[in-house]
């Protein structure tokens, strides 16, 4: 039996105790509210840098919910929370493409180091923990569609943006090592372009940023000559595979790719924006050398498609959500909550 499960404090409560760290970002309210629904406990630790009290200030009222603002590098607070805890997820990490490379030393200490504190945390408990990673890892590989056993191709150092993308592949070389030397139960997940309701533009996220801009009539502006495409993946697919998957015995010790199937240009993308919402909004192309003034320079992939034939033959994992509905459920949620703020 894991840490800590059974009923709890007397009250006849036999749902399980998750904690999420990161859980106040956009990905871990919407996990907060899918546990909470199912009638589990839930304890969100958040140093509220990138998430927001915002984010989880319904559940709040929520006996079963708890917010703790407080950094997942501090080794004896993380340790105190997964002692407690029958599962964990560890989302905290640096995210969105400015911020990275605006706070390149933050990125690699907050991903890097608190991975290791949630890893010797979980091992000392014995804690199944699930760890998410990113589709960057994939870097510059142009294989379509990518698989997980695919090579990792990534740029120069000298490119502050490939610091995300490698400190997630030293996360998920860590996971692994800790579940295959250390006996740790952890499963790896790898997102490709998760997006919904309560993300916000601020840290470079696309369609938060083009649906505020159609919303508000200003131009939708699109990085390149808008040839990239990407798949996208609704927070509701992503956040269930998540939860079936730290269930998983037979996830354990492996890693999976969560995303989507539709594929678009980025370029198609803002013009699909502009449609749905009826906005007047002009689309136009800012060459990447504008777009990321005052950076050590930028590069993107141009396709970046997940093979989802893993996921999908362990957990029968299929995508609910299309483009249309994914864009429409952040359209109707901007205009009735005012939009994220910047």
């Amino acid at each position: 039996m894991p840490a800590g499960a059974g009923p709890r404090g007397g009250n006849g409560f036999l749902g399980q105790k998750y904690l999420i760290t990161g859980g106040a970002g956009f990905i871990g309210s919407h996990l907060s509210e899918r546990l909470l629904a199912a009638g589990h406990e839930v304890t969100v630790l958040d140093n509220l840098s990138t998430g927001s009290a915002s984010n989880v200030s319904h559940l709040r009222s929520n006996p079963r919910f708890q917010l703790l603002s407080g950094s997942v590098l501090d080794e004896l607070l993380v340790g105190s929370l997964v002692a407690q805890a029958d599962r964990v997820f560890h989302l905290a990490a640096a995210v969105g493409v400015r911020y990275i490379l605006e706070h390149p030393v933050e990125t690699i200490t907050t991903n890097v180091d608190g991975t290791r504190v949630v890893l010797e945390a979980v091992k000392k408990y014995g804690v199944p923990v699930l760890i998410t990673s990113t589709s960057e890892v994939y870097g510059k590989n142009p294989k379509v569609p990518l698989s997980e056993d695919d090579d990792s191709v990534l740029g120069s150092t000298s490119l502050y943006r490939w610091s995300y993308a490698c400190t997630k592949a030293l996360d998920e070389f860590l996971a692994l090592a800790y579940a295959r030397t250390q006996g740790v139960k952890a499963v790896i997940v790898r997102l490709f372009n998760t997006v919904g309701p309560r993300q916000v533009g601020r840290y470079g996220m696309v369609i938060p940023r083009f649906v505020q801009a159609a919303l508000e009539g200003k131009p939708l502006y699109v990085h390149g000559d808008g040839g990239q495409s990407r798949t996208f993946c609704d927070v509701s697919d992503a956040t269930g595979a998540l939860v079936r998957l730290i269930e998983e015995p037979k996830a354990c010790g492996q890693v999976f790719n969560i995303g989507g199937r539709e594929e678009s240009t980025i370029l198609a993308l803002a013009e699909r924006v502009v449609r749905l919402t009826g906005s007047k909004s002009a689309v136009q192309l800012v060459p990447y050398d504008v777009a990321f003034a005052g950076t050590e320079g930028f590069e993107d992939m141009r396709r970046r498609v997940p093979d989802l034939t893993r996921i999908r033959s362990l957990i029968g994992y299929e995508p609910q959500h299309n483009l249309d509905s994914i864009l429409n459920r952040i359209i109707a949620w901007q205009r009735g909550s005012g939009g994220p703020s910047t």
